[in-house]
């Protein structure tokens, strides 16, 4: 038998940088690199040349100044004595809080609309549709003043509820009062105060918190343990336990137990002298944005939602109405699951432009990192170029830990490939 010994490689000339389609594509991946590279230092030495002309330096020492400004809503303490490196984390906070209150409510309000516009209800589904296109085709910052305009100019101011017939009167078991100036809601108070671990820069967690926390966190590993367990009994009988009740069980009974332990209780606002006091004073500016937020993105999530149903095969809906299942268990179990392949990709964008949209929080004097690092303080320090570039890598960061965590989620959602 004749062995063909394999042809020997031509040895290695320049030409083939370009010609040899095993090098051709390094080569150009190198060459774009280096133009970038080099764009990126012409525009780095450029700004350097200038900020010297104008006897400006780079430099990111301003953070550590003293701001000098206050900021009416904060979620750690603050005073104008602190830094403008503070009174950025502060920004920042605000910035986090409206981004997750708003995604949680637009997800929740979109789902709903979402398969509401699917209702057979003919009425009920075209309410919903002049919700969707009512907000989905008007600008969202004409949604924030319009909003907070009502807030200001319709709400009565707090001396309203003073009196033995007072003008205005408080909401939900009198204990929500709505001013043209702030919402006053009740707050959490303990009978039996465990203190709270000092994690330094004045900022404080109550061991009561950390309790809940790893209270739940406890609940969320044991359904899941009984989960798991319920599935070995599916996979080795074929019938699957009842484990609703167990699961119900370590979610609430920890948290109930420790409610009365603490002794929680709420403490509803009280009128005195000119304000609310006893309760939380949560600033206009905070909830028009908030309820914009929610409203314009859960118009865009509708639609999403509603077209990943639209998706799903009618088959699948008729096989479940052919076992007996009901609409409702048929949606929860059966259309939903498998539409959160087709819903996840878009919706992670839309929570990325609610994210950066927050910043328009700055049109309602809603202090976030745009009005504290990309205003007050770019405007009191002139140091223009790096408050821009610390925002600007801040929302980057932001973005990137979204995306990444929807993209762990839809790939624990999506069809496994054979």
């Amino acid at each position: 038998m004749a062995y063909v010994s394999a042809p020997a490689e031509p040895p290695f000339r320049l030409s083939m940088l370009i010609y040899d389609r095993r090098y051709r594509s390094l080569t150009f991946q190198v060459i774009v690199f280096i133009l970038v590279m080099a764009v990126a230092w012409w525009l780095v030495d450029n700004t350097i040349t200038n900020l010297s002309a104008m006897g400006k330096d780079f430099n990111f020492g301003f953070l550590f100044q003293r701001a000098g400004y206050d900021i009416p809503q904060t979620l750690i303490p603050y005073t104008a004595n602190d830094t403008h490196f503070r009174a950025a984390v502060i920004g920042l906070l605000n910035t986090l809080l409206v981004s997750i209150l708003g995604c949680i409510a637009a997800t929740v309000l979109g789902v709903a609309v979402g398969v509401a516009r699917l209702s057979n209800n003919w009425l009920f589904a075209r309410l919903m549709t002049v919700y969707v296109e009512i907000f989905r085709n008007m600008p969202l910052l004409l949604w924030i003043l319009i909003i907070y305009a009502i807030f200001t100019e319709v709400l009565p101011p707090p001396n309203a509820y003073r009196g033995d017939d007072p003008a205005a009167s408080m909401i939900l078991f009198d204990s929500v009062a709505l001013t043209n100036r702030y919402t006053s809601i009740p707050t959490l108070a303990m009978t039996n105060d465990p203190g709270s671990l000092d994690l330094g820069a004045r900022v404080t967690i109550n061991w009561a918190t950390i309790s809940f926390i790893v209270a739940i966190l406890g609940g969320l590993y044991v359904r899941r343990l009984i989960g798991n367990w319920a599935q070995s009994i599916q996979n080795a009988t074929g019938s699957r336990p009842t484990t609703w009740w167990m699961s119900l069980a370590v979610m609430t009974i920890p948290s109930i137990i420790l409610i009365f332990f603490f002794g929680l209780h709420l403490v509803p606002p009280e009128l005195k002298g000119f304000n609310f006091t006893g309760g939380i004073n949560v600033q206009n500016s905070l909830v028009a944005l908030w309820l914009a937020l929610t409203l314009y993105t859960g118009a865009f999530i509708a639609e999403i939602v509603r077209a990943g149903i639209l998706a799903v095969s009618k088959g699948q809906s008729e096989a479940a109405f052919a076992l007996g299942m009901r609409p409702k268990r048929t949606m929860n179990l059966v259309i939903l699951p498998q539409a959160l392949r087709v819903i996840v990709p878009p919706l992670i964008s839309q929570y990325l432009n609610l994210m950066k949209n927050s910043s328009l929080a700055i049109a309602v004097g809603y202090m976030d990192l745009r009005g504290t690092l990309g205003g007050t303080t770019l405007n009191q320090t002139g140091r223009e170029l790096e408050s821009m570039v610390l925002m600007m890598a801040t929302y980057l960061v932001l973005s990137l830990i979204i995306s990444a965590g929807m993209n762990i989620f839809n790939s624990r959602v999506k069809l496994k490939e054979r």
